[in-house]
């Protein structure tokens, strides 16, 4: 019980410390939220094989799609040339702890969702990811992450540092009760307070 708690409390102050810093940098707060995919290389591909008038009837049906698992999004962040490519690559509910002293509190799940950073900037991309990440249900209830591994793989990094063209994949975990059922997820640059906000439907 020390041990989740402990960890729970490193979780919050990492949110905390990364909160003071940048409201001192900047006033970004997800005005702008970001849930259109960006087109895949097999769509662009085929979008050049037909007549002139198949590819633009395709784009018109697609545009009111919403990103959803396995989708990319592409966010900005506060500075000039702060940008990613993020993608949602799996989600796993009720994802099981690797660490045998370590659980969802009673009453409650862990969800893991495996994210994919690249970065598509010109300035170095340094944060702690897990700190802009949400997960919302169905009732709007929205949860937090935490500090936890998982059997499904590596965890995503504390303190990613990732130079322009450079990729970083793991597991962020949040914790829900056991009755949510589990819409979206969320993710922002710069520990969230970017303007930019990207949702997946879940």
């Amino acid at each position: 019980m020390f041990h989740h708690t402990r960890i729970r409390l490193a979780a919050t102050a990492a949110a905390v410390v990364a909160a003071v810093g940048l409201t001192a940098c900047g006033s970004g707060s997800g005005d702008e939220i970001v849930d259109k995919p960006k087109a895949k290389a097999s769509a662009d591909a085929d979008s050049g094989s037909g007549q002139d008038k198949e590819p633009d009837a395709e784009q018109t049906s697609a545009a009111p799609e919403v990103a959803k698992v396995g989708d990319t999004l592409g966010l900005k962040g506060m500075e000039a040339g702060s940008e990613l490519d993020v993608t949602v690559v799996k989600v796993v509910d009720n994802a099981k702890s690797s660490d045998e002293f370590f659980a969802p509190e009673d009453g409650k799940r862990w969800i893991g969702v495996q994210f994919q950073l690249l970065n598509t900037g010109t300035k170095v991309y340094s944060d702690a990811p897990m700190n802009g990440a949400k997960l919302a249900d169905d009732q709007g209830q929205q949860f937090g992450t935490v500090i936890a591994d998982i059997t499904a793989g590596p965890s995503m990094g504390s303190d990613v540092r990732l130079k322009p063209g450079g990729k970083a994949l793991g597991w962020i975990v949040f914790e829900v009760p056991k009755a949510s059922k589990p819409a979206t997820v969320t993710f922002g640059m710069d520990s969230g307070f970017a303007e930019q906000i990207g949702e997946w439907k879940l």
